[in-house]
């Protein structure tokens, strides 16, 4: 039976709890949050929803961390309510030590846009395994950037196959050098107007909302579970990759139950590649 923990039931940590039952990813789906009755109600109500939808997840809400050991994979979203203290284990090294510690080996995906000081902690100074520290933000952007390439073109967004690079708040590169449509490289597809159309709107699109950031991290952790066979854009520690290293940067990665196991290093223009060292700084 796979269970996933989910740290924080604001409208991020909703969000994603919704979307894991509604996609039957995990058999249980355990909300932690810091005010436990909001996160006993948000439960039931997802819970409930399923005689409607047609889901077989159970969900159950706590504000007990401790009863979270031993869960498939953990996803750190933001706190109930407004100006509601962050839950353990998301904006400080001992709450990130402790969970850490209840994670054991399971990958963890830090759902916000602005996680990546919390991923520093986690490898930094709780000792997490830099492969199993994992920032979803990203495929939200990834997928948005997808759609508008898809507008412009008048194709599918599943025929459109790009990622994005990079780190906030400095920005993201997308390759668009390495991007495709339908199998053709998408600079034949598209003109050069039209793709400085689609540049301007992907620099307006950071930071996701709370729905999508919810959703991309659904989508993230049941591929982590699942294995799943496809790329994800993602954030994480860098080793080396474009340059740079101990920092937190977008990149496309495959995933299993234990973290990123492959991370695939796009092919970039010279000009893609020189502004990318820029953004991060390497």
């Amino acid at each position: 039976m796979t269970t996933a923990a989910i740290i924080g039931a604001g409208d991020v940590g909703g969000a994603a709890a919704h979307a894991l039952a509604t996609r039957d990813a995990v058999h249980r789906i355990l909300l932690v949050d810091a005010a436990g009755s909001i996160a006993e109600g948000k439960a039931l109500d997802i819970q409930q929803s399923g005689a409607i939808t047609g889901f077989h997840t159970r969900l159950r809400g706590t504000r007990d961390l401790s009863r979270a050991a031993g869960c498939d994979v953990y996803v750190v979203a933001d706190p109930a309510g407004p100006g509601g203290s962050p839950p353990a284990g998301q904006d400080d090294v001992a709450g990130m030590t402790w969970l850490a510690r209840i994670a054991g080996r399971a990958p963890i995906v830090f759902a916000g846009p602005g996680h990546a000081p919390q991923m520093l902690v986690a490898s930094r100074d709780a000792g997490v395994d830099r492969s199993r520290l994992i920032g979803s933000a990203p495929e939200a952007l990834a997928a948005a950037v997808r759609a508008i390439v898809a507008l412009e073109a008048g194709c599918a967004p599943g025929e459109v196959m790009t990622t994005v690079l990079g780190a906030p708040p400095d920005g993201f590169v997308v390759p668009w050098s390495d991007a495709s449509i339908g199998g053709t490289a998408l600079e034949q597809m598209l003109s050069t107007v039209q793709l400085a159309r689609v540049e301007a709107r992907v620099r307006r699109l950071w930071p996701p909302q709370p729905y999508a950031l919810g959703l991309a991290a659904a989508v993230v952790a049941e591929g982590a579970i699942r294995s799943a066979r496809r790329a994800f854009s993602v954030f994480a520690l860098l080793d080396g990759e474009f340059g740079a290293r101990n920092r937190v940067g977008a990149i496309p990665v495959l995933l299993s139950a234990t973290g990123i196991v492959h991370r695939r290093v796009p092919a970039l223009a010279a000009r893609e590649r020189t502004r990318l060292q820029t953004v991060l700084g390497s």
